[in-house]
């Protein structure tokens, strides 16, 4: 079985329990916060709306995403050995991949929703009927596991002259480094791929952010336009967070003059920073979800006492 060597994260001997304790708190945290948030929206009936039905897929995506990364690293941590065989590579890097297309095509439905349920009130019901909706998820994923799922498979037609990865986690640029063959048509349908997730969502989000924006310009209520102007203006932020970091640290691969530990720090911050940041902003943050969960651990609380 063919054996690649990640690349090593330079943790001293001394700083290997601190950075397996700080690295396994990070993890449950995330787990802590997505489940807490995907249970709230499950369980409550009165969230079975559009907005957090669209939303429940967030926590999923950022459970694959969190799994994909944390487990191999901490392990690898704690061992002082970056060793990983080659269908656990594979499959490290389909995993995280999914979250990426993942995380830019829910975005870019919620972007959707938003501007539907901003922009034209009166149509949401009719446009963001159930049946509408199960047919934006399931095009949503079907759409992001088929490109990806085939940007994979074609790195397993070439045979694997190299065993060093990288990057700090196994991803497709890294795979198709590995091999000595002509890789055009992986680079081709790479470059189209990122195209598909990160130019039409970004293109699709500034659309429909700017629509919002112009209809709250022109809202009466002062109240409303500044509650619609400060929600969008963060998930904008968190968006363009995302997107950026994404598509440096996968276009650095192509450009020998980017700085290899640049891009290792942005591709480990779009595997750490959005699965911690999007339960809190787009979950916790959001009036219902927020009184769901201070009300469950209030009762908890009551029932001790």
């Amino acid at each position: 079985m063919t054996i690649f060597v990640l690349f090593q994260v330079g943790c001293f001997p001394e700083g290997v329990y601190p950075a397996f304790l700080f690295g396994t708190l990070t993890y449950c945290f995330i787990v802590f916060c997505n489940v807490t948030v995907l249970s709230t929206i499950a369980l409550d009936r009165k969230l079975h709306k559009p907005m957090f039905i669209l939303l429940f897929n967030m926590p999923i995506n950022d459970l694959i995403g969190a799994t994909a990364f944390f487990p191999q690293l901490l392990v690898s941590i704690l061992a002082q050995n970056r060793s990983i065989s080659y269908p656990a590579c594979y499959l490290q890097a389909l995993l995280i991949h999914l979250y990426g297309a993942g995380s830019l095509t829910i975005l870019t439905s919620m972007a959707y929703d938003r501007y539907i349920a901003i922009c034209c009130p009166l149509r949401y019901n009719s446009i963001m009927s159930s049946s509408n909706l199960m047919k934006i998820i399931i095009f949503m994923w079907l759409l992001v596991i088929t490109l990806i799922v085939v940007l994979l498979a074609l790195v397993t037609r070439f045979k694997i002259c190299r065993t060093t990865i990288v990057d700090i986690y196994c991803n497709n640029p890294s795979l198709v480094r590995l091999i000595c063959d002509d890789t055009r048509i992986n680079n081709y349908y790479g470059l189209l791929i990122t195209a598909v997730f990160q130019g039409v969502s970004l293109i699709v989000v500034i659309f429909t952010y700017i629509q919002i924006l112009l209809t709250c310009v022109m809202n009466k209520s002062s109240d409303a336009r500044s509650k619609a102007i400060q929600t969008c203006g963060t998930h904008l932020v968190v968006f363009l967070f995302l997107e950026f970091n994404a598509c440096f640290s996968l276009i650095a691969h192509r450009f020998e003059q980017a700085a290899p530990s640049l891009r290792r720090a942005f591709g480990v911050s779009v595997m750490v920073f959005p699965p911690i940041l999007n339960p809190l902003i787009y979950g916790l943050k959001t009036k219902e979800i927020r009184q769901n969960v201070l009300g469950f651990y209030k009762r908890k609380v009551s029932s001790v006492k």
